[in-house]
């Protein structure tokens, strides 16, 4: 079938909107028709770092719709069902058993090589082969294949443009607070970085009660929504020793939690230092290949620096409980969503590295 995509034609391009042909879904596939799709820095990163080979290439990865086929080997999915569509993993290997998909042995090969597993492309374009299948999904197409374990099944009540973005975004930040670090109201959390992923950890954090949160920003804006979460907004540019800051508002002793979304090294260094003892650094950014932390500090306080896939979280409970908590008011990050018809997807890239909006979601 035919079906509208954004695609990047090579390294660093744009998107452009063309029509190119879809292949039919295999026995283990869901045909979704998208109504919505996220964007997410990581399609805006990959569409800059994969190398020249590997496109053309339809990238997208928080995408929801509605079921239009499935395949013969698929079950508990049904043509009409609404699906919020995540990241896949092979739910067999050890990892996946231990619920911990997101470290799923195959997530490489799953999620980011363009291609099926036997190695043929759901796309093509005058017979060629155009690269897809994006953390399962390249959701940003009209039309788009996916699978029985990154589909999540959800109301049809339910907006599916206000929940596209739980399928990663939402997802990583609220679950590294509610999955990972598990704070309490004794403890005090820092966010480094209010994007989507920063301020979805804030709201998740009001609503565990978190005592004191802090959000750094350099964005005016940034901060005044992380405020209505309860947040005391920090200004690096207008701070000259943000760590200090930090330590001043946890009372001199430090954070007990913290949160890197910026990929900017001496930005982790700094959230690495404003901890307390035995404090805990959780880094998320997707950009540096290498950070540079504090030795000395690091070995004399028994800190703790870590990473965290998509928060955690298995999709299959945590979208369905990110939007239960939302819709009972306790996870409201409604309001962080801007919404683009999809032929203005390059507006949409532009306007969110501006810092004018958090989360665009791209409309059929």
């Amino acid at each position: 079938m035919k079906t509208t995509v954004a695609v990047v034609n090579s390294q660093g391009a744009d998107f452009s909107l063309e029509e190119i042909e879809l292949g039919e879904p295999q026995a283990d596939e869901v045909l979704v028709k998208i109504v919505a799709t996220g964007l997410c820095h990581t399609d805006i990163h990959l569409k800059g770092f994969l190398p020249e080979e590997m496109f053309p290439n339809v990238f997208g990865h928080e995408g929801s719709g509605i079921v239009e086929a499935v395949g013969e080997s698929v079950s508990g999915i049904e043509v009409g069902d609404h699906v919020v569509i995540s990241f896949r993993s092979c739910r067999g290997c050890e990892n996946c058993k231990n619920d911990l998909v997101g470290y799923c042995d195959s997530s490489l090969l799953l999620n980011y090589m363009g291609m099926r597993m036997d190695g043929s492309t759901t796309y093509s374009r005058d017979g060629s082969p155009v690269f897809g299948n994006f953390f399962g999904q390249s959701s940003l197409s009209q039309y788009a294949i996916a699978y029985a374990d990154n589909c999540v099944v959800v109301d049809k009540s339910v907006d599916l443009t206000k929940v596209a973005p739980y399928g990663c975004g939402f997802q990583t930040g609220a679950g590294t607070v509610l999955n990972v670090l598990k704070p309490t109201p004794a403890d005090s959390l820092v966010v480094f970085g209010c994007g989507a992923v920063g301020l979805s950890a804030l709201a998740a954090a009001k609503h565990l009660g978190v005592g004191t949160i802090i959000a750094v920003d350099p964005l005016e804006n940034r901060r005044a929504t992380a405020a209505d979460y309860g947040a005391i907004g920090v200004d690096p540019m207008a701070e000259d020793d943000v760590v200090a800051k930090v330590k001043e508002l946890t009372g001199g002793s430090g954070a007990t939690y913290a949160i890197d979304t910026t990929a900017i090294s001496a930005v982790v260094k700094q959230a690495q230092q404003a901890l307390k003892v035995r404090g805990t650094l959780v880094a998320l950014g997707l950009g540096a290949e290498e950070y540079a932390i504090d030795a000395i500090d690091l070995l004399q306080t028994g800190k703790t620096i870590k990473a965290s896939i998509e928060g955690d979280s298995d999709p299959q409970e945590m979208v369905p409980r990110l939007i239960a908590l939302n819709a009972a008011g306790e996870f409201d990050v409604d309001g962080l969503i801007a919404t683009y018809p999809f032929s203005e997807i390059n507006t949409a890239v532009a306007d969110v590295l501006a810092g004018k909006v958090v989360k665009p979601v791209l409309v059929w």
